[in-house]
């Protein structure tokens, strides 16, 4: 069985530290393949890219993801959809802006990744966006682009406003295509658990971060049964 993991920084490896973004050598698909260890026969590939959106991820989709010959895809994509581009907003922060991929084509583009998922076989599996912390992220891009996105952010909410507006309609998107996800948010709680495995911008893991994340994808996978209960494993033996 192969697993091929894509989507955005979260996937590929990315943490914020000293004030500079770092590549991470156990990523959340790396950390998931040493736990599958006890499974014979299941490979999983990072195909997770920087600064990647449902756009970015369609495009490159078949080069990247199909051509790896999946039975199952686990697609993590969105944060950077409903992020912006500050630059703009900064420079105009009494404008009207939109995210950097809208959401009515983000869904559109979600639908047309898992079909084409589907199409070769595969099994999609889609995780829900990952919560922010919305204090260090804004302080973080206050100190790049300035505090003038502040007035901007309090006229129109922000980042987090529409990144849970995007979580959301992910969610109802997926229950109509009748897809599988992983809810990363299945408590209430675990949105303020979440914010305590983010580095520093307040949006990339930690460490522990992505050991968490990779233990909730497993966990979902047993649930999911894409790969076997050990219980079940030991009474069938």
């Amino acid at each position: 069985m192969r697993v091929v993991c894509a989507g955005d920084s979260l996937t590929r490896g990315v943490s914020y530290i000293r004030g500079r973004l770092r590549i991470v050598r156990e990523t959340y698909p790396s950390l998931l393949q040493s736990l599958l260890e006890a499974y014979e026969g299941i490979d999983v590939v990072n195909s997770g890219a920087f600064n990647d959106n449902s756009d970015s991820l369609l495009q490159r989709l078949d080069k990247d993801v199909l051509s790896q010959q999946p039975d199952v895809v686990l697609i993590e994509i969105g944060a950077n959809d409903a992020d912006f581009r500050w630059q703009e907003v900064s420079e105009a922060p009494d404008e009207e802006h939109v995210p950097n991929v809208p959401i009515e084509r983000y869904l559109k583009n979600m639908g047309h990744i898992v079909q084409a998922v589907q199409r070769i076989g595969a099994r999609p599996i889609v995780l829900t966006l990952l919560p922010l912390d919305p204090v260090r992220y804004y302080q973080r891009l206050s100190t790049r682009f300035g505090k003038q996105i502040s007035h901007w952010i309090a006229r129109c909410g922000g980042i987090e406003y529409w990144h849970n507006r995007y979580d959301k309609a992910l969610r109802k998107c997926l229950e109509e295509l009748r897809v599988d996800q992983i809810d990363v948010r299945a408590e209430d709680e675990a949105v303020e658990f979440w914010r305590t495995m983010l580095s520093d911008d307040g949006i990339h893991l930690t460490a522990a971060g992505y050991q968490h994340l990779s233990r909730t994808v497993f966990s979902a996978l047993k649930k999911l049964g894409v790969v076997p209960l050990v219980e079940q494993e030991a009474f069938l033996a």
